[in-house]
């Protein structure tokens, strides 16, 4: 059936479609994520600072941020912290690197597969309850007190979480993606590189995050291990001569990187997995 308006078409062929404009594209700046984000923590500094120049706060317990931040002038100027990032970031990297491919490798065997999750689980849940920095003394005993204790429980705290995350992702994967494959008749290595794997991304970004969360936390027990360079090198050495404020900044510093390491990992998951709906808008 013809719906007539009682408008010329060709009227309405020639008006011109105005163009959207920059207004209705854009977001105000005090409506960004990163602006909203940044709102609390602004507000808790300058609550310290006033506390500690009001007296509220002990100098000598919690210095204000100012006197914070010249410490960590001084440290930079010194070119101690730079060696220091250097140090410690190397450490992170090859820590999470090797718990990271353990943790998704053993996610993989135990996910796609009965045998493998009669293997592989047992005993990694059995691992998983003993408190990981208890572990310390027994790393020394095996290892010394060079490097390698301190990668490798880096390297035992990333694992965990990333070997749950993926085994978890691979369980609950959608049962018409499995059909699909045994229709399409995909070889194993095609089901897990077109099929498994992708579906199961989500999970693990998940895990990924938290793995990089526990790799700062374990970097900074683990350079309290005899540690002669590194931020725990820093901050331990800022303790023998009681300044707080070098030991506040190191802790932040530690903060800072776990921060950042975790939004490049936001940032990375947004983009593959922006076929995903969300329910935030």
């Amino acid at each position: 059936m013809l719906v007539t308006t009682g408008q010329n078409p060709a009227d309405t062929a020639t008006e011109p479609v105005e163009a959207p404009t920059a207004t209705t594209t854009s977001t105000a700046f005090y409506r960004r994520p990163g602006f909203l984000r940044s709102l609390a923590p602004v507000v808790l500094l300058l609550a310290w600072q006033f506390g500690s120049q009001s007296g509220l706060l002990s100098e000598r317990v919690l210095p204000a941020p100012s006197v914070i931040l010249a410490a960590g002038v001084e440290v930079f100027q010194s070119g101690a912290l730079m060696d220091a990032l250097a140090v410690s970031t190397q450490r992170v990297l090859i820590g999470f690197a090797l718990g990271a491919a353990l943790g998704v490798g053993f996610g993989i065997a135990a996910g796609v597969s009965r045998l493998g999750e009669y293997i592989v689980d047992p005993p990694l849940q059995m691992l998983r309850t003993i408190p990981l920095f208890g572990l310390i003394p027994l790393f020394i005993i095996w290892f010394g007190i060079g490097e390698q204790p301190k990668v490798y429980l880096i390297a035992l705290g990333v694992a965990f979480p990333l070997y749950l995350n993926t085994f978890a992702g691979i369980r609950r994967l959608d049962p018409k993606l499995l059909e699909l494959a045994s229709v399409l008749q995909l070889s194993r290595t095609e089901r897990l590189r077109n099929l498994i794997l992708p579906g199961a991304l989500p999970q693990i970004l998940v895990g990924l995050r938290q793995s990089l969360g526990i790799a700062w936390l374990s970097l900074i027990v683990a350079e309290q291990i005899n540690a002669s360079e590194g931020l725990g090198f820093i901050v331990n050495n800022a303790r023998e001569f009681l300044r707080t404020d070098i030991v506040i900044f190191g802790l932040l510093v530690y903060g800072l990187l776990g921060l950042i390491t975790d939004s490049i990992v936001r940032s990375f998951e947004l983009r593959a997995l922006r076929w995903q709906p969300t329910v935030v808008r």
